[in-house]
C-alpha cells in the first residue's frame, strides 16, 4: 500500500512524508544536507548523492500530491557549524524548488543553529514549532508538551531479521496513539536510521520516552509499499 490514513485526514505514506488532506499540506523531517560534505571533512568520502535525489523526490512528490504548503520538520542541514557557501547554496537551492511550487514552513532542528540566516532575504517562515489540523509540528529535541504532537529527530528503523540472510533494515514511522506521539522517518537517503527493533531505549526526544512506545504502531518503507509491522515490543518475532 502507498499511505495509511493513522487518523481521520492524516496519513502516513511510502514516500516518507505525511500528507494532511483537508489542509493539503505535506510534511518531511531531517534533509540532512551537506552530509556529504561533513564526512568528507573527516576523511571519508561519498558521492554527492543525497541533495540531488531530495531534489528529485521533492520534484516527485510535489506533483503527486499538489500541496498548497510544505513542513520541513528540522535538520535541514546536517553540519552544526555556519555553513560556508556550498553548504548555503544547497539548502537554499531545496528552499527555492519548494517554494515555486507551494508555501514553505521551516522548523527548526537541533542541526539548524544557522539555517534562519541562509534563508532570511527568501521570506521563508523559520519557527520553533507550527499546529496544523489538531497537530503540533516540532522537531522533537525540544519538547513543547503539546499533543498530539508529530516529530522527527529520532530516524526511526527496525531491523527484520532473514531467514538465510542478516535480514533488511527499514526505515519506518512509530506512532504511539495512545500518548499521541508521530515520529517521521528522515528524508535524506543517507540517513540509515536508528534500530529500535533491537533497544527501544535510545529514544532521544522526550515525547518518546514519556511514551508506551513498546505499544507504538510501526509502517515500513519499502520498495513493495508501506508495510503494517504491528507493534515495536513485537517487531523483534518478525521474519523474513
Amino acid at each position: 500500500m502507498d499511505s495509511v490514513e493513522v487518523e481521520p485526514g492524516l496519513r502516513v505514506t511510502n514516500d516518507r512524508c505525511i500528507i494532511f488532506d483537508e489542509e493539503r499540506v505535506m510534511v518531511i523531517g531531517d534533509l540532512h544536507l551537506g552530509y556529504e560534505k561533513a564526512l568528507e571533512d573527516e576523511g571519508m568520502y561519498l558521492p554527492r548523492i543525497n541533495t540531488e535525489s531530495i531534489r528529485e523526490s521533492l520534484n516527485r512528490l510535489i506533483e503527486k500530491y499538489e500541496p498548497k504548503e510544505i513542513v520541513l520538520l528540522g535538520d535541514i542541514k546536517h553540519d552544526f557549524k555556519r555553513a560556508k557557501f556550498e553548504g548555503k547554496e544547497e539548502v537554499r537551492s531545496i528552499v527555492s524548488l519548494i517554494r515555486d511550487a507551494a508555501k514553505v514552513t521551516i522548523v527548526k532542528g537541533n542541526h539548524d543553529n544557522y539555517v534562519q540566516n541562509i534563508v532570511a532575504d527568501m521570506g521563508i517562515p523559520v519557527v520553533d514549532h507550527v499546529d496544523i489540523g489538531g497537530y503540533r509540528l516540532e522537531h522533537g529535541h525540544v519538547d513543547s508538551g503539546v499533543r498530539p504532537v508529530i516529530i522527527g529527530h529520532e530516524h526511526p528503523s527496525v531491523k527484520i531479521i532473514g531467514a538465510l540472510s542478516g535480514g533488511l533494515k527499514m526505515q519506518c514511522f512509530i506512532y504511539a496513539r495512545k500518548e499521541g506521539v508521530l515520529v517521521l522517518p528522515p528524508f535524506s537517503f543517507l540517513s540509515s536510521g536508528t534500530d529500535f527493533a533491537t533497544s527501544s531505549d535510545d529514544f532521544m526526544s522526550h515525547a518518546c520516552r514519556s511514551a508506551d512506545m513498546g505499544g507504538a504502531e510501526l509502517y515500513g518503507i519499502s520498495e513493495l509499499g508501506l508495510i503494517d509491522l504491528g507493534i515495536l515490543s513485537e517487531v523483534s518475532n518478525l521474519r523474513i
